[in-house]
């Protein structure tokens, strides 16, 4: 990809109760790009309805930056769903995410944007030393996991909320409509011309991180239930391997009282199996309604966000 002087950057930035972090991490961006002169650059601002001033923080940046769009959400959608949002109102041939704690490091995005350049279709930051609490950090070893299971994520491939991506991508990720966007899922079913470059990871500068136990659970079910059946043919194979057991007990049994007709067959063996048995057909059933949810949800045409305020859009178009 040769540069261009007209080479747009896109920076989507999702934004909840970052009110005291949001400035310093534009500032940074804007310093940043003052030395990248062969690219252009507009920052996407995302309010996720977050409870505090953050949208005023949003308001007063796009009054004093014409290169800066807000958006404002109805109510809370969750970061990818934000993220999708911010796709829609992008211009850039690149588009750039990250967070907006400063832990993700804007002055380190040349070397998003070099690899880029070298050919590659989506750029994701890997960190050496993580800053991220004990808790986050479980949580995104289980998302790894989740990941090389259930979307064929490539062991090697660190996946994080730092990555840059090329036009094509996002168009083609733009594409899905439904309730529930997974973005690590539609990057993997759209390009695996992926790589990974190691960027320094910081403390965050206020506050703690916005995914509790509750929402990084919910994050790992929409993963695994929008971009693959694996959990339902493993419930499948569950089944099967619970049904040939029950047989083979079944055997043991007649057997043994064959042996020995005087045997009396224990009845809280019995109703251990019925236990075990009734609990795994209860969570196979969830897990079917799970899905099944989902397929409601999206024929009722559940939006994937709802935009309340949108600022400088107009002013944006005309770049």
């Amino acid at each position: 990809m040769e540069k261009k002087s007209s080479t747009k950057i896109s920076y989507v930035i999702p934004c909840y109760r970052s009110e005291k972090t949001l400035e310093a991490v534009v500032e940074e961006i804007r310093d940043t790009m003052t030395s990248l002169h062969e690219y252009a650059y507009e920052i996407i601002l995302v309010n996720d309805c977050s409870p505090d001033d953050t949208f005023a923080v949003i308001r007063r940046l796009c009054a004093a930056d014409k290169n800066i769009i807000g958006l404002d959400h109805a109510k809370n959608f969750g970061q990818h769903a934000a993220l999708m949002a911010g796709f829609h109102f992008a211009s850039g041939d690149i588009i750039v995410c990250l967070d907006d704690d400063g832990q993700t490091p804007a002055d380190e995005v040349d070397r998003l944007l070099a690899k880029i350049e070298e050919g590659y279709d989506v750029v994701y930051a890997s960190y050496e030393n993580k800053k991220h609490s004990a808790f986050r950090n479980i949580g995104s070893s289980v998302n790894k996991k989740m990941t090389e299971m259930m979307l064929g994520k490539p062991k090697e491939l660190y996946l994080s909320s730092y990555f840059a991506a090329k036009r094509f991508v996002i168009d083609e990720m733009m594409k899905y409509q439904n309730a529930y966007p997974y973005v690590i899922g539609l990057v993997l079913r759209t390009t695996r011309n992926i790589c990974n470059v190691n960027v320094n990871h910081r403390a965050r500068m206020e506050g703690t991180s916005g995914y509790s136990f509750r929402k990084l659970t919910a994050l790992w079910v929409n993963g695994f239930t929008s971009f693959s059946v694996l959990p339902l043919r493993t419930a499948s194979y569950g089944g099967v391997f619970v049904a040939i057991l029950g047989f083979l007990y079944a055997v043991y049994t007649v057997i043994a009282k064959i042996m020995d007709p005087n045997r009396i067959i224990g009845w809280s063996s019995i109703i251990a199996i019925l236990l075990i048995l009734g609990g795994f057909i209860l969570l196979v059933l969830g897990m079917v309604g799970e899905y099944i949810g989902r397929i409601y949800i999206s024929l009722n045409n559940s939006p994937q966000y709802v935009i309340r305020t949108v600022l400088n859009y107009e002013a944006n178009e005309k770049i």
